[in-house]
């Protein structure tokens, strides 16, 4: 007679992780991860290192601006590329503040391409280049067709700008206002988040109250397709009341699908 050996019951972390398993589905956030004694165990930790690694590569990657300048003239509007007071991307992490104004030789360089328009669009790298060479050109190919008869200005480029860096632009160009798309601060499951700042008459005492934001638009987030019309809508409505931040409520947030997501910026890049 043969002995047989009793029936394996299921370990509790293995019980766990099937517990977990069909919300895993949802989100991408990082929950009933396994682990082994006090520690993660080896997967989780080598996936957490893997994001981490990607998250700190956005942050510091250098933005192909002539090939993202090729991109956005494929749309049929002028580029022009100026620069902040920042000097490299260092200087851009440890000084906000300088990311904010627009080197000497810039405001000239706009003054030249000014007159009366309805809208100004400032694409900056901010805190992930992958965001902006990945989303940008795809986010303004859908957004462009939606403002028939507005006056655009010519599409710029500014190196190592902040969000309010869109004023100082806005009003050396004439625009009555100013879209900044912007690589928003990598999460550690979205470094490539495009972030959009609207702003109605933008000037220098322009604050954040005054602006709407489009966040995390990404494929596994904001499709760019969804944040067009969104986007679009939201420059008609400050169009129309003359006003924008926290005077204009967004009325799409019904109205487009969002997927789920674990990424929510905490500040302005």
């Amino acid at each position: 007679m043969t002995r047989q050996d009793p029936p394996t019951r299921p370990s509790p972390q293995s019980t766990k992780a099937d517990l977990w398993a069909p919300f895993r589905a949802l989100t991408p956030a990082r929950i009933g991860l396994g682990r082994s004694g006090a520690s993660l165990a080896t997967g989780p930790l080598l996936d957490f290192r893997l994001a981490h690694a990607r998250a700190r590569d956005a942050v510091h990657a250098a933005l192909d601006e002539p090939r993202l300048a090729g991109e956005l003239a494929a749309l049929g509007q002028p580029v022009l590329t100026v620069a902040s007071e920042v000097r490299d991307q260092a200087q851009y992490l440890m000084r906000p503040d300088l990311g904010r104004r627009l080197a000497a030789d810039a405001p000239a360089a706009l003054a030249s391409q000014a007159g009366d328009y309805d809208l100004v669009v400032v694409v900056a790298a901010g805190l992930s280049a992958r965001a902006v060479a990945g989303h940008a050109a795809p986010l303004l190919a859908a957004t462009l067709p939606q403002l028939a008869g507005w006056r655009i200005a010519p599409l710029v480029i500014v190196r190592h700008g902040r969000v309010a860096i869109g004023d100082a632009v806005a009003q050396a160009l004439g625009a009555r206002a100013v879209a900044v798309l912007i690589g928003e601060r990598p999460g550690l499951s979205a470094p490539d988040s495009l972030g959009a700042y609207l702003t109605w008459r933008p000037g220098p005492r322009t604050t954040d109250a005054e602006r709407n934001c489009i966040s995390n638009i990404r494929p596994a987030g904001i499709a760019p397709a969804d944040a067009a019309s969104r986007l679009a809508h939201l420059l008609r409505a400050m169009r129309a009341r003359g006003v924008s931040g926290v005077g204009l409520k967004d009325e799409t947030e019904t109205r487009v699908p969002l997927a789920p997501t674990a990424h929510s910026p905490s500040r302005l890049p």
